[in-house]
């Protein structure tokens, strides 16, 4: 893939909706296995419970650096159908919470693994970075799904105090690299976290545009060098 008529020389890649869900935003996955599992909430009272759960997490060090992806799921579930029975006469999160988990974490079980065949035929050509807004415990979920290995470093927005979509925490994975920003690739499932901040930051952009939170999210795409629906389309 050229870069401002330059090779791409290494890349960086997002986690969470990108590795995770194959590009379908973490709101609407959650949403989907409520469906599936016939919670009975509607999906407004859901996104309203969806935003607050982010929200607590976002503010206080709930999630612990060795916290497995489970548990970090089983955590936020729970502050999720907290906030619904509050609202919602007769809601018994015992009914629910564990039907609601473990269809998420078969999905993304299943989903991790196929990223990683296609990071592993990449990080034989190219250096490769991951950069993610998360928790503090991102290693321990790469180990998790045997994503451990494949990136050369992590910059993960609790550690380092950067968080997107502020293009400095897109300059700190170039600098991990050792490269020229328009010798990087950024890869990433969201448009204003990933895409837009990569581009400032002097990055070539590939979006991969899958089920957003909003269906009005998407207006201009012109940020993106690059549009695929599937991480098969870097190989």
């Amino acid at each position: 893939m050229a870069a401002n008529g330059e090779e791409t020389k290494g890349y960086i890649f997002d986690y969470g909706g990108t590795l995770d869900t194959g590009g379908c935003h973490w709101g609407r996955r959650i949403w989907h296995a409520y469906e599936q599992e016939k919670v009975p909430v509607s999906e407004a009272l859901f996104r309203e419970a969806y935003v607050y759960a982010e929200r607590e997490l976002g503010k206080n060090p709930i999630i612990q650096p060795d916290y497995t992806f489970r548990k970090t799921l089983s955590v936020k579930l729970r502050i999720e159908m907290e906030y619904i029975s509050e609202r919602q006469d007769g809601f018994n999160i015992d009914d629910w919470h564990n039907a609601v988990l473990d269809n998420l974490y078969a999905a993304t079980s299943a989903e991790t693994a196929r990223s990683k065949k296609v990071l592993e035929r990449l990080k034989a050509e190219k250096p490769m970075v991951l950069v993610s807004n998360f928790y503090g415990n991102i290693s321990t979920v790469l180990a998790e799904f045997k994503l451990d290995g494949i990136f050369g470093s992590i910059i993960e927005s609790a550690v380092v105090g950067v968080r997107k979509p502020d293009p400095r925490i897109f300059t700190l994975g170039v600098d991990a690299l050792r490269l020229n920003p328009e010798e990087v690739t950024v890869v990433g499932d969201s448009y204003d976290k990933d895409i837009l901040p990569a581009h400032k930051a002097g990055c070539r952009t590939v979006w991969m545009k899958g089920e957003p939170w909003n269906d009005a999210d998407m207006i201009d795409s012109s940020a993106a060098d690059r549009v695929i629906t599937s991480l098969d389309e870097l190989l």
